[in-house]
């Protein structure tokens, strides 16, 4: 019991921000986001954009896709990715200054290189809109920092499975793993506001939130303009969802392990009853939702 106690003890002071530049946490927080940055850049040219023949640069127009859920996927990765990157740097001790500069940037910039990816497959392209909701995505995460120097509202994630995956595996994923990343119609964003943030002198529990959610269904592929019949019959409908969600990184506590626990796993909405409302069924109950 004595070890176990220790080890955590440990473990509780490394998870621990650095109250200054600590230079060996700045340096391996940079080798190692860079190193994971690249071997992800190379695992996907290598394992994904070589299935594929290469084209001469290109953009691509596919703002009226999907109903624009990947649009929000890119701006959920931006905001994401910057927040880990802003965060990493401030557990080595960079001031917020750079923690901005170089740590909330960091999506943007993984994000454009895969973009780039794109304008030289013939697949795809180079999308302005991708490159849009990815300065969005980070702008949101910057833009709070300077104006309240916190987030006090976050953009979340939540999934379930649907029927439209098995009609077309390929676009839309083929088990569990791929659709969570790949089917759209079970995706949903949501913007998630932290009410105490607001109304400071408030009794509201600090760590309860209203959150705001998008999502459709009924997409098959990207557009109706597919030669499939079975695409053509597809009938997409846009979904908003209004719930409760709690920002696990307000919830208070002197461990450093559960903080991190917090910080991880804030990234998905916490399950909840549910209202939604859509043009093809009017408003929906959800007792629980993902």
């Amino acid at each position: 019991m004595a070890n176990i106690s220790f080890s955590q003890s440990k473990l509780n002071q490394f998870l621990k921000p650095s109250d200054t530049l600590n230079t060996s946490r700045r340096n391996a927080v940079i080798i190692t986001e860079v190193s994971m940055a690249t071997l992800t850049l190379v695992g996907l040219n290598q394992l994904w954009y070589a299935d594929y023949p290469k084209s001469k640069f290109h953009t691509l127009n596919d703002n009226n896709q999907w109903l624009q859920m990947d649009k929000l996927g890119h701006v959920f990765s931006a905001y994401q990715l910057g927040r880990l990157g802003a965060n990493t740097l401030h557990w080595s001790g960079v001031s917020k200054q750079d923690q901005l500069i170089y740590g909330s940037t960091i999506g943007v910039a993984f994000l454009t290189v895969v973009e780039v990816f794109d304008g030289y497959s013939e697949e795809w392209g180079f999308s302005w809109g991708d490159m849009a909701a990815n300065v969005t995505g980070a702008g949101l995460y910057v833009g709070q920092q300077l104006l309240w120097k916190e987030q006090r509202f976050t953009i979340k994630y939540s999934f379930h499975r649907t029927d439209y995956a098995p009609q077309n595996p390929e676009v839309l994923g083929n088990g569990f793993s791929e659709e969570f990343l790949k089917d759209y119609n079970g995706q949903t964003y949501w913007l998630s506001l932290n009410l105490h943030a607001f109304f400071k002198e408030s009794k509201i529990p600090s760590w309860l939130n209203v959150a705001l959610g998008y999502g459709a269904e009924g997409m098959i592929s990207g557009s109706n303009t597919n030669d499939n019949d079975v695409v053509q019959e597809q009938n997409p409908y846009r979904q908003f969802y209004l719930s409760l969600d709690l920002d696990l990184t307000r919830i208070k506590t002197n461990s450093h392990v559960l903080r991190t626990i917090f910080d991880v796993f804030n990234v998905i909405k916490v399950p909840f009853p549910a209202l939604e409302f859509n043009d093809k069924n009017g408003i929906k109950f959800h007792g629980i939702y993902f």
